[in-house]
């Protein structure tokens, strides 16, 4: 009787033009949401928030909200993240909790982060109405500033935007020790994580990923199995963090500073990028920090974010150019260290997105080995500590 009344409801809307409420997105008749809701003016991007009818709530294309509705790909996506019974499961923007309830059906316990309020209250009610309540766990809030409860496992369909912050957060963060996380993400940015050295897509981001962890192909997704529609198809991947017998012994600030220089210009030589007199001033001013404890002609230096930059592998040379206080002969000298080091080791006509993460640890090896540094003396000054990475370095 209750299937009949919502099909009747779902076909009720073929001639006219008021929004579905999105209590019908159950997934029971999908092909007939699917195609009604894409069409239906509660994605009119000119809609005020004031015109919607109580108890109807429209999506943001801006803010990521593209509700996953393929029964296939949310089962696979449940299958492939190896789920055990007494897991618990962390969710990172449930929406209307079309995966979250196969994962409080395959979990223990799931804790969802959701900063829409709406999306809140309605992924509680589905819940409820499974009986599986005592199972879910939802907070309203930032996922990039929330702190995560413990968690075994992530499983997730990312918001576009906050993509790379997040995959940052979750194998840089601290105190997070879980198995994998499995990411339905935008296709683009699954390409670049999946990425390998000569590839177009190799990048400081796959390179920084994939110094703490493994990335697994798992599936493309197409963008009509979404509502509403995004403009582009997505991929699911697996993240897997690697032990701690696996993990390379590098400063990890240092580490991400050095990327940074490297992948500015990630199809440049080496030596090119190294040559330039920002470059030189930059680090001369870090080797003056560590021989002067701190103590610098310009103050102090802000160091360099992983989080902000990963993006930024071809940015203007010009950019964020900081003037130092430096003298011609001591810039020179300095640069032939540089040069010295690229040189004797070979990698000055090398391309940074056609080296191993085993050449570029070599290479910072030898740089750091000739007192050329690349983060500021608050990281130094750890460096005993940090050294050697570990699972808890790492989260």
């Amino acid at each position: 009787m209750m299937n009949t009344l919502l099909k009747n409801q779902v076909l009720s809307h073929n001639n006219t033009s008021r929004p579905l409420p999105f209590k019908f997105v159950e997934l029971l008749f999908p092909r007939i949401l699917v195609q009604q809701l894409r069409t239906n003016t509660l994605h009119d991007k000119h809609e005020t928030k004031d015109r919607q009818p109580d108890n109807f709530f429209r999506l943001h294309k801006s803010k990521g909200q593209h509700l996953l509705t393929n029964p296939r790909v949310l089962d696979t996506i449940v299958r492939k993240s190896a789920i055990n019974p007494t897991d618990t499961v962390l969710e990172i923007g449930p929406g209307t909790g079309n995966l979250t309830l196969r994962l409080l059906q395959a979990a223990s316990k799931v804790v969802a982060v959701e900063i829409d309020e709406r999306m809140v209250k309605f992924l509680q009610e589905r819940a409820s109405e499974q009986g599986l309540q005592h199972k879910l766990s939802v907070t309203r809030e930032d996922a990039l500033k929330a702190e995560f409860p413990r968690f075994d496992l992530v499983v997730a369909n990312i918001p576009y935007g906050i993509s790379s912050p997040l995959v940052t957060k979750l194998v840089y963060g601290e105190g997070y020790n879980f198995r994998s996380a499995t990411l339905l993400l935008q296709k683009e940015f699954a390409r670049r994580l999946l990425a390998k050295p000569g590839d177009s897509e190799f990048n400081r981001l796959a390179v920084n990923v994939k110094l703490v962890a493994e990335v697994e192909f798992v599936m493309d997704v197409s963008k009509r199995d979404f509502v509403p529609c995004p403009k582009v198809d997505s991929s699911v991947v697996i993240i897997r963090p690697k032990s701690e017998n696996e993990i390379p012994s590098v400063n990890l600030d240092e580490w991400r500073a050095f990327t940074r220089s490297c992948f500015n210009k990630k199809n440049k030589t080496l030596g090119a990028t190294f040559k330039q007199k920002k470059r030189v001033m930059e680090l001369l001013n870090l080797s003056q920090m560590r021989e002067s404890e701190g103590e610098c002609r310009r103050g102090s230096n802000d160091g360099y974010d992983f989080v902000k930059d990963d993006n930024l592998d071809d940015q203007s040379d010009d950019e964020d150019c900081i003037a130092y206080s430096y003298s011609e002969t001591e810039l020179t000298m300095f640069k032939r260290k540089i040069i010295e080091v690229l040189k004797t080791s070979g990698f000055e006509d090398k391309r940074p997105s056609k080296l191993s993460i085993e050449d570029l640890l070599n290479l910072l090896s030898l740089l750091n080995g000739a007192g050329i540094y690349f983060h500021d003396l608050k990281g130094a000054e750890n460096a005993d500590n940090n050294t050697v990475l570990n699972r808890k370095d790492m989260e």
